[in-house]
């Protein structure tokens, strides 16, 4: 392994300024960021055919800052039952990425967020996600596009709730673009702990979340940082760290996540307290520089 790092990125979700992703909010959010002084932006494209890719696309130019992409699925495209209309949704996020200029594709890409059966997996839901994971990992690959399948917490999936479930996943699709996404807020609640998680599952971890138990400012939930820095520090980590914080509640995905208050802090409190957070936790454990 060469003795120079690649430099750690750190990124913050749109959501830590805004509620819901419109062109006007957007933009604000895109340059909101930049402003603060990350390396790039997480979009939530929820709402991936009335997305205006080339404006936002102008937008992060200006603001000479990067982007990434996440989503969740829909209700009446959750991949287990309903695999083409999840991979005409994705491809048409896709299709947006690419004016956009974005590379990676991350969050709830296999399932529908908010969907429940009342039982666990069965054995074909989990094929036909593998199956159509496979077939969308293939068409972002020729795009240059990598994406990664985020574990969340039992009560808003059935599917994917551990770094291990989500780690079997991706080796099952056995994509070399298709990564694992991460997020403390669901491992707070999933977990064990999380030394073990991350060290177990740092072959395919690549993105994560840094997300606090309470979903506002990191550092004054439950969460305990300390094992995420020393287990991150500890598999020599090179992925992206991105702030997660909810300014305010998305009508998309409220009934989903359960958030019904916004936090005590206001967004710029979020964005430049939780960044200097981050900085000084990846530092402190050797991490950056």
């Amino acid at each position: 392994m060469s003795s120079e790092r690649d430099p750690l990125r750190f990124g913050a979700h749109a959501f830590v300024w805004i509620g819901d992703w419109t062109p006007e909010e957007g933009d604000g959010a895109i340059r909101a960021a930049a402003a603060a002084g990350f390396d790039f932006i997480e979009i939530p494209m929820l709402r991936p055919a009335t997305f205006d890719a080339q404006r936002h696309a102008k937008t992060l130019k200006e603001a000479g800052i990067d982007a990434t992409v996440s989503l969740g699925l829909p209700a009446d495209a959750h991949m287990p039952h309903r695999p083409q209309e999840a991979l005409a949704f994705l491809g048409t996020a896709l299709d947006k990425m690419e004016v956009l200029g974005a590379r990676t594709l991350c969050g709830c890409i296999g399932y529908a967020l908010g969907t429940l059966t009342g039982a666990p997996p069965t054995d074909d839901e989990t094929q036909v996600m593998i199956d159509a994971l496979r077939t969308l990992a293939s068409d972002a690959d020729a795009r240059g596009v990598s994406l990664a399948l985020e574990a969340c917490n039992r009560y808003e999936t059935y599917m994917v709730n551990t770094l291990e479930q989500g780690r079997d996943i991706v080796r099952a699709v056995g994509a070399d673009n298709l990564k694992l996404h991460g997020d403390t807020y669901h491992m707070n609640i999933e977990e064990r702990g999380f030394r073990e998680p991350i060290v177990a599952t740092a072959d395919v971890l690549d993105y994560l979340h840094m997300s606090e138990s309470h979903r506002g400012l990191v550092g004054t939930g439950t969460v305990n940082w300390d094992q995420i820095w020393a287990a991150l520090a500890e598999v020599d980590y090179r992925g992206t760290l991105v702030l997660e914080s909810f300014a305010a509640i998305n009508p998309d995905i409220a009934a989903a996540t359960c958030l019904w208050r916004p936090p005590s802090e206001p967004p710029e409190v979020l964005a430049r307290d939780g960044l200097a957070f981050l900085r000084e936790g990846a530092r402190r454990h050797g991490l950056t520089g």
